[in-house]
């Protein structure tokens, strides 16, 4: 069973949280098939966004880089996939050492 969008982000927002990663909602997507953006601020003015994706090979969602650089030029390319998709979420993470936890296990 897939969760849904919101029990996603609300459970990733929680594993942020309990290491004292800073990070809140941009965006509030559709609440159960809402596409997930998450964007890594290393608040040195630059940033990466990561969205998932599949592999078509193997069939597992893997986490990919939509945009990486200077975090206007992040910030312009997440604006555009949210002009494409109005029931886009986008989560922003705040953290210096460029930790993000989107390569941990239960979170592809």
């Amino acid at each position: 069973m897939k969760l849904t969008a919101e029990i996603w982000v609300s459970a990733y927002l929680t594993r942020l949280r309990l290491i004292e990663i800073p990070a809140f909602i941009v965006q509030r997507g559709d609440s159960t098939a809402g596409a997930v953006l998450v964007k890594l601020n290393t608040l040195d003015g630059k940033a990466c966004c990561y969205q998932r994706s599949f592999d078509l090979m193997t069939g597992d969602r893997k986490w990919m880089v939509l945009a990486e650089g200077d975090e206007a030029e992040v910030d312009l390319s997440v604006s555009k996939q949210c002009g494409f998709d109005p029931d886009l979420w986008v989560i922003e993470v705040e953290d210096k050492q460029g930790r993000h936890l989107l390569d941990e296990p239960g979170l592809e």
